[in-house]
């Protein structure tokens, strides 16, 4: 909230002085939209509207001016601190209980080459926030369902059904910067701070009820939002049309901040939009908890037209980053029959294609015809003789399909091009384990789990490795941290305590003697 230092009158205009910016029409000057327009939203709630002043008509309002700017110093002098929303220590507690439960009803992707990426973009966004309140994650939800929606204290998921209707990054950075913008402008704490009074863990499960039918939960969403107060606070709960308002407006700010153009959310709200023409029985998800999708699209239509410079998209250099987290996507976790015969028809229309071989080979290993999976990603790699990530695919399929001399072969050629690269570094030594050389094996492992740590996978392979190594202490360390990050977590004590007994380590012990007290403590609350 701004204090009466802040505000003064010069020359017959409003000027806020820490950042010399006139106020001028909010809709019309983007600065002050992206610094002030979670004060202004917190005017409102007073009632309080904000003052459009024009030098011409200054002179007849100049005392109302003064009136407004008392009104504002005392609000920012007698309101307490939080009372608009919740307070930051509060939104992440929260947050962290919807967490476990979304966690608890649905499959998190955890591959790197798709989370790491789409993390990758929302933090470019993130960014170019002042101050941030929160830090932002990001997380990719194996649901068809066009979705995305932010929880308290800047989680943010977007379903995997809509990651694959994109066509390019841009349409990926449009939906996460209006979701970020939800949480910047505290539109969830301020909506959640009003239904407070029915309890921290029944909030956490109406949010969360709301946010899994939102995802395409079902009956799980129902059970978690039943009885009355659930009812009546889930009302409460959804985004208005001015909260989708300003998120769009801040949306445009950060998109351009970061060197996107505003384009692609304008492009993503038209795909669901047709996707509901086209189909009226699947409307999508999305449409439902993000209200006045019209409205949004019009708004931000005009709003390009009227500004061409926010539709501009500097270059990213990770357009390719795009198409290989996309095609990671729709072909380990689209529906295989779907998939299969749209990448068949991509080969047969694009026969020269290169990457039509590598994606067709890519669906074709997941349903079990690796020979002629093999045949394709050869021709691929034929064609792109010098691509890491071919290399690596062809080595994993021959990994998959028993012939562990040519998977060798291809997965250390990929490594040394690639040595960063989580699945090019789990097959290698997976390899090598099943070859036997588990000395080989394990150091390339423990150096995935290092550099993917939210790569659950790695830490079963690894646990596995250390173990025929002998090493039982770190065996178990990992394979509860395993256990633990697939949410089992009563053979994760298991592990641990199993740990206890052979590790010396006094930093690692201390680590397992706390991770096991609080699962105790969790334990104990649960009877």
């Amino acid at each position: 909230m701004a204090s009466l230092h802040d505000l003064s009158i010069e020359n017959d205009r409003l000027v806020i002085t820490r950042r010399q910016y006139a106020i001028t029409p909010v809709r019309q000057d983007r600065r002050i939209q992206k610094h002030w327009q979670p004060c202004i939203y917190a005017l409102k709630c007073y009632n309080i509207e904000i003052l459009i002043i024009e030098p011409v008509c200054m002179r007849m309002i100049r005392k109302f001016i003064y009136i407004w700017i008392a009104a504002l110093f005392l609000l920012s002098q007698l309101t307490p601190r939080g009372a608009f929303s919740l307070t930051v220590s509060e939104e992440e507690k929260l947050g962290r209980q919807i967490l476990r439960y979304i966690y608890q009803h649905y499959e998190i992707i955890d591959d790197p080459v798709i989370v790491e990426y789409v993390n990758r973009i929302g933090n470019r966004i993130v960014a170019g926030l002042e101050d941030p309140l929160f830090n932002y994650r990001f997380h990719v939800i194996n649901v068809d369902a066009y979705n995305a929606f932010a929880i308290p204290a800047g989680y943010i998921f977007i379903n995997s059904g809509l990651v694959a209707a994109m066509d390019n990054e841009e349409e990926l950075a449009g939906i996460l910067a209006h979701e970020i913008a939800h949480v910047n402008a505290r539109h969830i704490s301020q909506k959640i701070e009003r239904s407070k009074k029915i309890g921290w863990a029944t909030m956490a499960g109406v949010a969360a009820g709301i946010l899994l039918g939102a995802a395409g939960g079902g009956e799980a969403a129902q059970a978690v939002t039943q009885g009355s107060q659930a009812a009546g606070a889930a009302a409460q709960l959804s985004y208005s049309r001015e909260n989708e308002t300003q998120a769009d407006q801040l949306g445009l700010i950060y998109l351009s901040d970061a060197g996107y153009g505003g384009e692609g959310l304008l492009k993503i709200l038209k795909k669901m939009r047709s996707k509901q023409w086209f189909d009226t029985e699947q409307v999508p998800t999305y449409m439902r908890t993000h209200p006045g999708i019209d409205e949004r699209i019009t708004y931000l239509d005009a709003q390009i037209a009227s500004t061409p410079e926010t539709a501009k998209a500097r270059p990213q250099k990770s357009s390719d980053d795009f198409a290989r987290a996309h095609t990671y996507l729709i072909t380990r976790y689209g529906d295989e029959n779907l998939v299969l015969r749209y990448l068949q028809a991509a080969v047969k229309k694009y026969p020269q294609d290169p990457m039509a071989h590598y994606r067709y080979g890519l669906i074709l290993a997941r349903v079990g015809r690796r020979d002629e999976a093999i045949a394709h990603l050869r021709t691929a790699m034929e064609k792109r003789a010098f691509d890491p990530y071919i290399l690596r695919d062809v080595g994993r399929v021959y990994y998959l399909d028993g012939q562990y001399q040519q998977s060798l072969k291809m997965l250390k050629t990929a490594y040394n091009m690639i040595p960063d690269d989580a699945d090019c570094g789990l097959y290698l030594g997976q390899t090598y384990m099943d070859m036997g050389l588990f000395d080989e094996a394990s150091p390339v492992l423990q150096e995935v789990v290092n550099k993917h740590p939210r790569y659950t996978k790695a830490y079963y392979t690894l646990g596995q490795s250390l173990g025929k190594q002998g090493n039982l202490g770190d065996a178990h360390y990992y394979l509860a941290i395993y256990h633990t990050r697939r949410g089992d977590y009563k053979t994760a004590v298991v592990q641990y305590r199993r740990a206890l007994k052979y590790v010396k380590d006094p930093d690692r012990r201390a680590k397992i003697e706390e991770r096991l007290k609080k699962f105790e403590e969790a334990f104990t609350k649960k009877r």
